[in-house]
């Protein structure tokens, strides 16, 4: 994938690997999201945390990235680094003394937290700006929030999964937490980001990525 002059490899599990910074991209982890929902009294299997850091790890092993920057909702709730089971917190401790880690501030985690590596607003890196929640007009601005998933029709038959998308202006990754939702970039939430004319989409499958013509393209 080429966007705004640099080039990156889309994993099917969502995040960006950026090979001429040794780095790893990911959004929206939402970690310990099902212990959130368990302390408002829906009591739902907590395994999304150790789900999402099993695919974390398998990723950074693959692509032998040195840094990792999470674009915001790095945890679900503000305190959520506390609700972290002994075990969970062990290897995330871990993984924050192989790699440097950045974490950027989200909508669900605005504060920094207790957990290693630096904690910032946002971040501009090779004439890229890192951040959370994408913006419309800016330029080589990579960012998570929405949760991007595309919805196809071929021949018959529909798919819709989760997906990365760009303009080679805005790029937008799919939210990469175990628990998480999507939004069809054909909602109202993307109208105006985009440069329609310009986009790509490549769509998460079980083992690679896949191109999407913005063609084929439907609602819902």
């Amino acid at each position: 994938m080429r966007f705004a002059g640099h080039n990156f490899e889309p994993l099917p599990s969502g995040a960006l690997h950026w090979p001429g910074q040794q780095t790893l991209l990911v959004a929206d982890l939402h970690l310990e999201k099902m212990s959130s929902f368990a302390r408002r009294g829906q009591m739902l299997p907590p395994y999304d945390t150790g789900m999402t850091l099993a695919r974390l790890e398998a990723d950074l092993r693959r692509t032998g990235a040195k840094r990792l920057i999470s674009l915001g909702d790095s945890f679900h709730r503000a305190d959520a680094s506390s609700l972290l089971t002994h075990s969970d917190r062990m290897r995330l401790d871990a993984l924050t003394d192989i790699v440097d880690c950045i974490w950027l501030s989200g909508n669900h985690d605005p504060a920094p937290h207790a957990i290693g590596g630096t904690c910032l607003p946002e971040l501009e890196l090779a004439g890229l700006t890192l951040t959370h929640e994408p913006r419309r007009g800016a330029a080589g601005l990579i960012s998570g929030h929405l949760h991007p998933a595309a919805h196809i029709h071929i021949e018959g038959r529909s798919t819709r999964r989760p997906c990365f998308v760009h303009d080679n202006r805005l790029m937008i990754l799919p939210a990469y937490g175990a628990s998480t939702g999507s939004i069809n970039i054909m909602s109202p939430a993307f109208i105006g980001l985009f440069n329609w004319p310009g986009l790509e989409v490549t769509m998460l499958g079980r083992d690679r990525t896949y191109p999407v013509s913005p063609k084929r393209l439907v609602r819902g």
